[in-house]
């Protein structure tokens, strides 16, 4: 036996020593070392090795060279620069690419692209509250309009009442956004998100039209890029509500690619001599258009006489068209899935206008595109995102109510897994939605334009918002279907489909921006990579490109150790939260190793490969979900009624994480690797995984804690407004809902005295008599138990129409389409 050992010594030392070296090498990877200290380890480890000092020294003198710039940079880098350029390994940014890409900043989503991000950093970005002031307006004037008109009031008329339209205009709803010196609120952005979100929970056609006036438009225009005199004359109008404003941008064959926009403008001087413009244009879903005084629009300026000093064509231009001038044509509305907020075509025809009505006059002649890539990725942050999340939290209330007060063999249905488990989703994923609202509005206070953010933020809210009010309509069933006064469900399903389809259809939003951009931007060397290329400067392409090199190997060696650690030897904060923190480490490093090798390997094709870039999409989507539930319970000082339902929302994060890799492991057949990830990479990740959905006991715990009244249902729901108008049904469902959870316990007794042969085999709401005569309950609890089930035969009413009131009220037979 000793001879044995002796033997296995003997054999393995020299195999010893190749490991050692190889764990150094791993460990320098790890922590991203130098190029000089790589040098001096390689060297001496092949000399400590016996390698052959001929060839250790040849590959001391490869590595001296490396350690040159300028020599390097005549031997290597110019020969991959020629290699690259024949090969199309880059994408080719064009113009309107260039200018996105420039546009607005990155953020969180920067640190999570990195492979190792700095968490200490993330923790500290702030988590803001409102104001007083901002405070105060809710408290007063949000709760008022609310009370002005009900959902279905609404819908019933097509049209929020005058009464609604005054008041709005009167305490500067539209001037959320303008500032204090220029006659407006001056909200911060979460101010502004609050707002929206609080509308959403009460009506969408007033969320929608409060909405748009504070999002990329005008006033936004106008407030960053506005000449003084533009901003002076402009902003306190629009503030008051004497300009009610649009903004024109979207064509018949101008979508998501806005950049074909058709729409013109055309420069010419007048016969007395001054400067203008003819603009002709046919714009659609414009939403306020046919109501708007003031509109902004989107062309395509040409300047053939090179007038402005800008070459004949000067691009895309913004330009503030007052509704009245002759030639603009409005008038018609669009019907988007039934909804009733104002969204409208608009055309015109030979419209003259000074060139002064160019935001930012003349100078902003050709800056149209930088002005909306800017604007849209702080307006992106906060509209449909918080209309998403607020709406949420809303149903939230409202299914949680519900199916305590529905009964169905005997029981709330509450009780039945069937409801609980859409019931977790809604409960656990509003959570992570109020998370992501407030953490995004959070960056655009700071002054940051977070454009793939904002893109996460706008994709994942609205399509949350779809899987969750789907689940809603399951759990009320036949009363989520029929419409009416006490239906508050019905209009936002079929509202949804807007939401995810303006600013960028999510399909594109997924593919092209939050990854296709990302990729570029959130990268740290890429973009410098690709614009080194195309400008053919050899010095800035050799510190992007080696500096990449390097990022590559030590996210290879973090992603390496990380997943056979399962993120254990990451570094991270301490606390409660530590272990969803090494988790994240581990996604991360995967992930920025995955990227890189899916851009090395299909280079300027990447972009087309939409199906792959979604997957890439939806793991840098829910890493920055994570961060924001991280971020939330963490502000909020880890409250222990909010344990379970933080643990859920990580669960789902991690859940959704793990089928993305999948996704990308199966499917990445690039250049015959495609085996070599499907069946090993893809076999060890579902075998390694990050985690799967969040367990039936977990979430029956947050269901049921749901649908018990107090602090837990009230802290996920706060800012829910109640329905205005003569019938204000969601709040009877709350009052129901107390009062039956309140008459729970004397249920309980009867079905106690039913178990015990003091009653018959009944339901225990048909015993209330036979209760009360065997002194079971008391002459008090039964006159409860009698208003208690008054209460809920109302609640769960549905509404039915004469027929004679049904056509005309709620089919719109009398309009013709164009």
């Amino acid at each position: 036996m000793n001879d044995y050992f002796g033997w296995l010594s003997t054999a393995m030392a020299p195999h010893c020593g190749w490991l050692v070296f190889g764990l150094v090498c791993l460990f320098l990877g790890f922590f991203g070392a130098r190029l000089a200290v790589w040098t001096i380890a390689i060297v001496l480890g092949l000399w400590s090795l016996g390698v052959d000092p001929n060839l250790v020294g040849a590959v001391g003198v490869v590595l001296l060279i490396w350690n040159i710039p300028a020599i390097r940079r005549v031997l290597i880098t110019k020969q991959i620069m020629t290699l690259m350029n024949k090969m199309k390994l880059m994408p080719v940014i064009s113009e309107t690419e260039r200018v996105a890409l420039e546009a607005g900043a990155v953020w969180i989503d920067a640190e999570l692209f990195s492979g190792k991000p700095d968490f200490n950093r993330i923790r500290k970005e702030p988590y803001n509250k409102l104001s007083a002031d901002e405070q105060a307006f809710i408290d007063k004037h949000v709760q008022h309009v609310t009370s002005l008109a009900s959902d279905w009031d609404i819908y019933q008329h097509r049209d929020l009442p005058p009464a609604v339209w005054d008041y709005l205009k009167k305490e500067r709803f539209f001037g959320m956004i303008v500032p204090k010196e220029f006659g407006g609120l001056g909200f911060s952005a979460r101010g502004q998100s609050e707002v929206v979100a609080q509308l959403s929970t009460h009506s969408s056609t007033l969320c929608v039209t409060v909405m748009v006036p504070n999002s990329l438009g005008p006033a936004e225009l106008l407030i960053h890029y506005g000449t003084p005199q533009q901003r002076q004359y402009y902003l306190p109008r629009l503030a008051r509500g004497e300009e009610v404003p649009c903004f024109a941008l979207t064509e018949p064959h101008a979508g998501s690619d806005a950049g074909s926009i058709t729409s013109t403008g055309v420069v010419f001087r007048d016969t007395d001599g001054s400067i203008k413009m003819k603009l002709n244009w046919d714009k659609r879903y414009i939403t306020l258009a046919a109501v708007s005084t003031l509109i902004g629009l989107a062309i395509k300026l040409k300047d053939p006489q090179n007038l402005l000093g800008k070459g004949e064509e000067p691009g895309i231009t913004c330009v503030l068209v007052p509704a009245n001038t002759p030639g603009v044509v409005l008038g018609r509305r669009h019907n988007p899935m039934g909804s009733c907020f104002y969204n409208c075509p608009t055309k015109g025809k030979d419209v003259v206008l000074s060139v002064d009505q160019i935001i930012g006059g003349p100078e902003g002649a050709g800056r149209g595109w930088l002005m909306l890539m800017e604007c849209l990725a702080a307006g992106r942050s906060i509209s449909l995102p918080s209309q998403a999340a607020g709406g949420m939290k809303g149903l939230l209330r409202l299914v949680s109510a519900y199916t305590v007060i529905r009964r169905q063999f005997g029981m709330s249905i509450g009780k039945f897994e069937g409801i609980e488990e859409p019931l977790a989703r809604i409960v656990g994923l509003s959570y992570l939605m109020e998370a992501a609202r407030i953490t995004t509005t959070a960056a655009v206070d700071q002054g940051i334009k977070p454009a793939v953010v904002s893109a996460i933020a706008k994709y994942s809210q609205t399509e949350l918002a779809r899987k969750l009010v789907n689940d809603g309509m399951d759990i009320m069933g036949g009363a989520a279907i029929s419409r009416g006064p006490r239906n508050h469900i019905a209009n936002g399903y079929i509202g949804l489909p807007i939401s995810i389809t303006v600013e960028g259809a999510n399909i594109l939003t997924r593919s092209m921006i939050v990854f296709g951009q990302g990729a570029i931007r959130c990268h740290p060397y890429a973009y410098k990579e690709v614009k080194a290329l195309m400008e053919n400067d050899l010095v800035g392409f050799d510190g992007a490109f080696w500096k990449h090199i390097g990022h590559v190997v030590r996210n290879a060696c973090r992603a390496l150790v990380l997943t056979l650690s399962r993120g254990y030897l990451a570094g991270v904060p301490g606390g409660p939260c530590r272990r969803y923190y090494q988790k994240l480490s581990w996604v991360s490093a995967t992930y920025a190793f995955m990227s890189d090798v899916a851009m090395g390997s299909l280079g300027g094709t990447l972009k087309m490969r939409e199906k792959l870039t979604g997957r890439y999409a939806d793991v840098l989507s829910w890493m920055y979900l994570a961060t924001t539930v991280l971020k939330r319970y963490e502000a909020e000082g880890y409250r222990k009624d909010h344990r379970e339902v933080f643990q859920y929302a990580m669960q789902y994060c991690f859940a959704q994480i793990q089928e993305a890799f999948t996704g990308i492991f199966n499917n990445f057949d690039v250049m015959g690797m495609g085996g070599v990830f499907k069946y090993v990479v893809g076999f060890w990740s579902r075998f390694n995984t990050l985690g799967g959905l969040p367990s039936d006991r977990l979430g029956h715990r947050i269901a049921a804690a749901a649908q018990v009244p107090g602090e837990f249902r009230d802290s996920l729901t706060q800012g829910v407004l109640g329905s205005g108008g003569k019938y204000n049904h969601s709040v009877t469902l709350d009052q129901t809902f107390k009062m039956c959870y309140d008459a729970q316990e004397i249920y309980n007794r009867i079905s106690d005295a039913v178990k015990d042969k003091k009653l018959p085999k009944k339901r225990p709401t048909a015993l209330v008599k036979e209760a009360l005569a065997a002194n079971v309950i008391t002459d008090a609890e039964a006159k409860l138990l009698g208003e208690v089930d008054a209460a809920r035969d109302d609640a769960i009413q549905v509404d039915s129409f004469a027929l004679d009131e049904f056509a005309p009220s709620l089919l719109d037979v009398k309009r013709t389409p164009a």
